[in-house]
């Protein structure tokens, strides 16, 4: 389980069934049941007496969410050394298909197109479309993987909290089979980055008309590597720098 994205996710899954839960202890011992951890373990994992996890448990505190996010990332860490057993079922459960997702985040703040534009080196092929659009998250996406391996319902997983995000397609050639897939989605992207070509004149023309059909901005990414496109995603996700000082 290499990808940080899909522990992320899970996280926070588990995270707000115990926020949410009416019995917040009783939903803590849950989790902790599942992962096959007993209060002793976890209590190492954390840095808290045993006594701590009891109270919590029994329902004699009540959980904060700082505490059920430590909580959570103990249960998880203890997976993690265990080889993630429990993990890989969740993630089976979930749909989600390995490989597909490079990486995923939530925006530290929503961004407007102009602001993604600038972020991903990016060249807007149908300005016209989505001009105020916010941009709330981002997924990147190994289009030939996605392409290949994911189902109609599958494609949901790529949109995180919300739809109102960018889906970044990397390893295109042309464009069209990207726009294809999200022509056939019932959901659609707030905004799709494609990366791949080095000029726009490389694109086939069928996936701007297409983007423009379904109002769905279109945005060429001129980033040198996958790698620099996360980075300066993953910045905008954290916080720091802000998009201008990413130039």
């Amino acid at each position: 389980m290499e990808e940080d994205y899909v522990v992320t996710l899970v996280a926070k899954r588990i995270a707000g069934d115990i926020v949410y839960s009416d019995d917040p202890g009783a939903s803590l011992r849950k989790w902790r049941d599942y992962f096959e951890v007993s209060q002793a373990e976890l209590a190492r994992s954390i840095k808290v007496s045993t006594s701590v996890i009891s109270d919590y448990e029994k329902g004699r505190r009540t959980p904060g969410v700082k505490f059920v996010k430590r909580y959570v990332n103990g249960l998880l860490e203890i997976d993690r050394l265990k080889g993630w057993k429990r993990l890989s079922a969740i993630v089976s459960s979930m749909g989600i298909v390995p490989g597909v997702v490079i990486d995923m985040m939530e925006f530290s703040r929503p961004l407007t197109l102009d602001e993604l534009a600038e972020a991903v080196k990016g060249v807007k092929l149908n300005p016209e479309v989505g001009s105020d659009r916010l941009i709330y998250g981002y997924t990147i996406v190994d289009s030939i993987r996605a392409i290949l391996s994911l189902t109609g319902i599958q494609f949901s997983i790529l949109f995180g909290m919300t739809p109102e995000r960018v889906i970044v397609f990397t390893k295109v050639q042309m464009g069209r089979s990207p726009m294809v897939a999200v022509r056939v989605s019932p959901v659609k992207p707030g905004v799709v980055v494609i990366h791949g070509p080095s000029d726009v004149g490389q694109l086939d023309q069928l996936a701007v008309e297409l983007a423009r059909r379904d109002g769905v901005p279109l945005i060429l990414s001129l980033a040198e590597s996958i790698e620099e496109l996360k980075s300066r995603l993953r910045a905008l996700a954290v916080g720091t720098p802000t998009s201008h000082q990413l130039i």
